[in-house]
């Protein structure tokens, strides 16, 4: 093994040793590795060529050439013994860098996680469109694999995955996967999705909803019988639909709205917050079903109340991020502070501790 790369293993071995999550590199400066929220230097002070022999390692010439062009290439690396990476390689201030993220191969279950139970009756859906919204870092893939996994351990399905780049690597139980990388297997979002319906799938997962015409062909394939779960920048599930709307001018939103209330089944949105004790995050997360009331206000575009639908849907399995922030604070799994930080709406949540509820309008569909 050359001598950079038995360098840049311990490095990782190291960090995947202190649990770590991510790993900064960039030339002239101590490699930083992020431990429980923190970012720790180390003594490796990588220069051009140790980052660029990694990358030739890793990367296909396609690869290569997207980043002598562009300055920004995503990938995955499997490192023996060590496990799978997540690698974004750019360019800053005109020198090379390189974030590593660590993907467990271990993929944990919704209590594991700490996701609402209701995510299990998400998962045995049979077809239509879920999507799992957050920001960057906020655990969506995380959730994406829990729920594929779920279905591999419960039922006979065909999974086709396609990635930018592949994240979990699922191996088969129940379920039969075929996991497709962009650049690598597929050349873009759009072809393997329009190809995927010929390729005789129950449930196709998109990394991530990107363009419009990557959402035509998602939305296709759900009002075709298939199942397809997706991942989306969003904050909340409200944001959601507004960020797939604004895809379209606003003379074309309505048929947009229709397909969605007729297709569209859940959107997990999911914000992560430090443990109260112990180290280490737990998710906040609301849950939006696609009720008779959410159905309607879609097709009525009246996506101003769905928050309140959202409040007031416990019956549907329906839950809002301060109904989560409470559960959270008074089980004592994160501070108080931290979940008013973290509300959407932090002095109704300051309300809620004290033990005061608002009443909410039942007129939720009236004009």
């Amino acid at each position: 093994m050359d001598n950079f790369q038995s360098i840049f293993q311990q490095v990782l071995e190291t960090g995947v040793a202190s649990k770590a999550s991510d790993w900064h590199f960039k030339e002239g400066r101590p490699v930083a590795i992020r431990i429980a929220g923190e970012l720790i230097d180390t003594d490796l002070s990588p220069d051009a060529e140790f980052l660029m022999n990694i990358l030739k390692g890793i990367a296909t010439q396609e690869q290569m050439r997207k980043y002598a062009e562009t300055g920004d290439v995503d990938l995955s690396m499997v490192v023996k013994s060590v496990g799978r990476f997540r690698v974004n390689f750019h360019r800053q201030r005109g020198s090379h860098a390189m974030t590593l993220r660590h993907v467990k191969r271990d993929i944990m279950s919704f209590e594991q996680l700490g996701l609402p139970p209701i995510l299990e009756k998400i998962a045995q859906t049979q077809r239509g469109l879920i999507i799992v919204c957050g920001t960057t870092g906020s655990g969506k893939s995380t959730t994406l694999a829990s729920i594929l996994e779920y279905i591999n351990l419960n039922f006979s399905r065909h999974v086709i995955t396609i990635e930018d780049p592949i994240e979990y690597e699922f191996f088969d139980k129940k379920s039969y996967f075929e996991q497709r990388e962009v650049g690598l297997d597929t050349s873009n979002f759009y072809n393997a999705l329009v190809h995927s319906l010929r390729q005789d799938p129950d449930i196709i997962m998109v990394g991530e909803m990107r363009d419009r015409e990557s959402f035509e062909a998602a939305l296709q394939a759900a009002d075709t019988g298939h199942l397809v779960l997706t991942t989306l920048h969003a904050t909340n599930s409200s944001q959601a639909i507004n960020r797939i709307l604004d895809l379209y001018k606003h003379e074309e939103q309505r048929p947009v709205r229709e397909a969605l209330a007729l297709n569209m089944r859940a959107v997990i949105a999911q914000r992560l917050l430090p443990k109260a004790f112990g180290g280490g995050v737990t998710p906040a997360v609301e849950v939006m079903m696609n009720s008779p009331t959410v159905k309607k206000l879609l097709e009525r575009d009246k996506l101003e109340k769905l928050a309140l639908a959202i409040e007031t849907g416990k019956d549907d399995g329906m839950q809002s991020f301060n109904q989560a922030l409470l559960k959270l604070i008074n089980n004592g799994e994160i501070t108080e502070e931290e979940g008013l930080e973290a509300a959407s709406n932090p002095e109704s949540l300051k309300m809620n501790l004290q033990g005061i509820f608002l009443g909410t309008d039942n007129q939720i569909l009236g004009d």
